[in-house]
């Protein structure tokens, strides 16, 4: 039988850690996003920097383009930035440390990790190009994108949630 839908989480509490690190994060993320635009004329989506650090362990052809094997090296920096920012915040500066723990399964880890990875192949993009990027260059591919994705993270979780699975 089917649980009654859970309350959207929009109509709680839109800060829940008040304002200022939503404030700081975005700000940081959209000054990250344009001086990498600025200087390189590349738009900042994770999923090609992905596929253009994969051009030192693979041979497939997609992931050796001309454009991935000239930039890559600052990519893979920017990438490891990313790993190691979040890393130093949630070892020495998270509040509560064990924020950085979960009870979901390995496989549904794993599960979830390859459909955003197909997803991200299927919307020619991930949501920091689409949703940061595109979405700031007033895109009609990356607002429909981001629609979107919208729309399906909220159905599914209403789903999941109304069928009782939980982690």
């Amino acid at each position: 039988m089917l649980e009654p839908l859970v309350p959207l989480l929009a109509f709680g509490d839109p800060f829940p850690r008040g304002i200022l690190p939503y404030l700081l994060g975005g700000l940081l993320v959209g000054v990250g996003a344009a001086v990498i635009y600025l200087a390189t004329g590349i738009i900042a989506g994770a999923s090609t920097f992905l596929e253009s650090t994969l051009s030192y362990v693979s041979g497939v052809d997609r992931f050796n383009r001309f454009k991935y094997i000239q930039s890559r090296g600052w990519r893979v920096v920017f990438t490891v930035g990313i790993v190691s920012g979040a890393a130093v915040w949630g070892l020495a500066l998270a509040p509560d440390p064990a924020i950085w723990t979960t009870d979901v399964q390995w496989w549904r880890l794993l599960g979830g990790g390859f459909l955003v990875g197909v997803g991200t192949r299927l919307g020619k993009g991930c949501t920091s190009g689409h949703g940061v990027c595109g979405v700031g260059s007033l895109s009609n591919t990356s607002l429909v994108n981001v629609a979107t994705f919208l729309v399906t993270a909220i159905g599914t979780a209403q789903l999941v949630a109304a069928m009782g699975v939980s982690p």
